[in-house]
């Protein structure tokens, strides 16, 4: 059912876009260097379970409904941009979601939680998902519904272990931002500036 050219070009391209920088893999980072290694898995586990939501609906024709519906778009579009700007705010008045500093820990539910809104809040890796995986679909070789859970499911899960490896090794960086404390402000910054811009593409998003 999945030719081996195939399927190694999709992972291929599923691996460039789990390692392009965005607010989830920046959530998997800061939980890493600020709670330890199972909070980076938590989170990277709770985007990969958020891209599994939209693999879903993809499949369940919820995201095609989300492209031809102006309504259904514009609800998920506004829900979507606010929570991540509301996320990129809060990063930037507190400034602590990267920190070194002994601080209360958050529980895993509320990391696993705001990982999976992170990534199931956004429309765009649904309309990413029903534009992409699409591609590597061959009626000819069975259930298109089967394939595209498959590929999906596959995104879902490098996404994942991309995400957990980098948090896991950005434990690391502690030993480097000790006594840094700006470096460690300008991680914040950036941090929090990098979801209020995605929240603002996703606000300025078109219906295709």
């Amino acid at each position: 059912m999945f030719p081996f050219d195939v399927f190694t070009a999709y992972t291929a391209a599923c691996l460039l876009l789990v390692i392009s920088p965005g607010p989830d893999n920046i959530l998997a980072i800061a939980r890493g260097i600020s709670q330890g290694r199972l909070a980076a898995c938590i989170s990277a586990s709770a985007s990969g379970v958020g891209i599994l939501f939209h693999v879903f609906a993809a499949t369940a024709g919820l995201t095609l409904l989300i492209q031809t519906s102006n309504i259904a778009f514009y609800i998920v579009k506004f829900i979507g941009a606010s929570y991540l700007v509301w996320l990129g705010i809060k990063v930037l008045l507190n400034r602590n979601l990267i920190t070194i500093e002994s601080v209360e820990a958050k529980s895993y539910k509320t990391i696993f939680a705001t990982g999976f809104f992170s990534a199931a809040l956004n429309p765009k890796p649904g309309i990413f998902v029903l534009a992409f995986v699409p591609q590597f679909i061959d009626p000819s070789l069975g259930s298109v519904s089967i394939q595209m859970m498959i590929y999906g499911a596959w995104f879902a899960l490098l996404t994942t272990l991309g995400f957990g490896i980098m948090g896991v090794f950005s434990t690391q960086l502690k030993k480097f931002l000790v006594n840094r404390p700006k470096v460690l402000q300008g991680l914040n910054i950036s941090a929090g500036f990098t979801f209020v811009s995605t929240g603002l593409a996703v606000a300025f998003m078109k219906q295709r």
